[in-house]
């Protein structure tokens, strides 16, 4: 009879919308039922329970955890939050973040051509932000392969702790012609999308995930990597 394989903890920010609670729930659920052979825990670093460390404890005994960063960068909470929580419990390791990924600038330009692209809009990507410069960069480049994906430039900007912020950046694409349309690159519904909304944009495009809505296979298939190994 073979072992099973580790527990798949996602571990999520957290958020006080509900709309952003079943959103990330029905991402957890997907990946569940995509691998009924596996036990999947969901787990969030700030906001609401269960933190990370609250589910280690709670698992008894073999196999060991995965921790999976539903983040899409990995800053402060992937380097500090999930490694301590990790190194609580001997065995328990810790996955790479969501991005950067090809699929996720796929997914953004789905968003973008159903919130209704137009062929002379101006981009502007609108990440988190980070104080860590490595996420920060790692938002860049998925500014830049979506760039490529729509053959115009994309400029990445943020909603805290890294420049430019959102606002400025669209302000500053109103020198150009055409509408300004934000690409959200944030999960799920929740404080940050709130914001992306409320910055001036023209149009700004739903996050990855959509409350109501499946959740994206590309999105299914990146956490289950991840917690392969890839």
């Amino acid at each position: 009879m073979s072992c099973p394989g580790p527990v798949l903890v996602a571990a999520a920010h957290g958020t006080s919308s509900p709309a952003g609670r079943s959103a990330i729930g029905g991402l957890v659920a997907a990946v569940a039922a995509r691998r009924p052979d596996l036990t999947v825990r969901a787990a969030f670093v700030d906001v609401q329970p269960p933190d990370p460390a609250a589910v280690l404890a709670s698992l008894s005994g073999p196999p060991p955890a995965r921790l999976v960063p539903l983040l899409l960068s990995a800053g402060y909470h992937v380097f500090v939050d999930l490694t301590r929580a990790a190194e609580s419990v001997p065995g328990t390791t810790v996955a790479p973040a969501l991005g950067p990924d090809d699929r996720l600038a796929r997914l953004l330009h789905r968003r973008l051509v159903a919130a209704g692209l137009h062929d002379d809009d101006v981009v502007v990507l609108a990440a988190a932000g980070s104080s860590q410069a490595s996420a920060v960069d790692d938002c860049r480049a998925v500014a830049a392969t979506l760039s490529r994906r729509l053959g115009r430039p994309v400029t990445a900007a943020f909603l805290s702790a890294a420049e430019p912020r959102l606002p400025d950046a669209v302000a500053d694409q109103r020198i150009s012609q055409g509408r300004v349309v934000v690409a959200t690159y944030l999960l799920a519904p929740g404080f940050f999308a709130d914001l992306a909304a409320r910055s001036g944009a023209d149009v700004v495009a739903p996050p990855l995930l959509v409350a109501g809505e499946p959740p994206p296979e590309e999105l299914v298939d990146i956490v289950l990597e991840r917690y392969l190994g890839s």
